[in-house]
């Protein structure tokens, strides 16, 4: 019988499908499951949705109507109103996320972060850039010291944004438009919501490059961040997708950590069992 677990099918499946788009919606259970994590939302999650409400309300009465028109001069049927749809709530992510970062709210992903890798048993990564307690804090959270100077989630990108505009006339085309533009995106979002990881680890920024353009890597980082970025056009809980995205993002680095830890102590316990 041949055999057929080394197929090139199989080959090409291991290589383009993985499950790293779970990690968003696990941060967002890990979030709701810890309510230790909860104060780091409250103090200013009200006046952000309240900005992100006011924000959606003004494009959809001033430009949702006028696209959807210019769309319908390349679309038949209604998928000019579902592509205007989706282009309208992803300008309306690109303002949110401008001012999720004008609020500071990006220190909030990097405690985040931190907290969950902390809770996952990498404490002495996160003290890299840290000062974590480690004599039995009563959270994870409270374990964390203060921040590392100039401290970042996932750094605004002059180049992503550019990207982001280029790559909006995808929303022209019918039906595959939008998942084109969201894929793409993602691509280039990925990478980006694991900075922190990338940074906790001392990577040079050739190292950076390295670990992302592995093949093993772009793609898991293009469906982490094509979902990320799906659940940030959510109207009202783009601001909460954000902060639960840092949580994902830990909860896949930790994952990475482990394995990587479990293949060490494999290779040490085979040379210890050698003769």
């Amino acid at each position: 019988m041949a055999n057929t677990a080394n197929t090139p099918f199989r080959r090409w499946a291991r290589a383009n499908f993985t499950t790293s788009f779970l990690y968003p919606l696990m941060g967002v259970l890990f979030f709701l499951k810890h309510r230790y994590m909860w104060p780091l939302l409250k103090a200013k999650m009200l006046p952000l949705v309240v900005l992100s409400v006011f924000i959606l309300i003004v494009l959809f009465l001033t430009a949702y109507l006028p696209q959807v028109a210019l769309l319908k001069l390349f679309h038949k049927g209604g998928s000019a109103w579902v592509n205007g749809t989706f282009l309208v709530l992803t300008e309306g992510n690109l303002i949110i996320a401008l001012l999720f970062e004008a609020f500071l709210v990006d220190h909030t992903q990097v405690d985040v972060f931190d907290a969950v890798m902390v809770a996952r048993g990498h404490a002495e990564l996160v003290k890299a850039k840290r000062p974590v307690d480690t004599e039995e804090p009563e959270t994870p959270l409270k374990a964390l010291g203060p921040r590392d100077k100039g401290a970042v989630f996932a750094p605004f990108n002059f180049r992503q944004l550019f990207e982001f505009v280029v790559l909006l006339p995808l929303n022209f085309i019918p039906f595959v438009g939008v998942p084109l533009f969201l894929i793409l995106t993602g691509y280039r979002a990925g990478p980006l919501l694991q900075r922190r990881y990338h940074n906790l680890k001392g990577m040079t920024s050739d190292q950076r490059k390295i670990f992302i353009r592995a093949k093993s890597m772009r793609y898991q980082y293009m469906w982490f961040g094509t979902v990320a970025l799906l659940l940030q056009l959510v109207p009202v809980l783009s601001m909460f997708f954000l902060i639960t995205t840092a949580a994902g993002s830990a909860l896949w680095a930790a994952d990475m950590e482990d394995l990587k830890r479990s293949q060490e102590n494999a290779i040490e316990d085979e040379y210890t069992d050698e003769p």
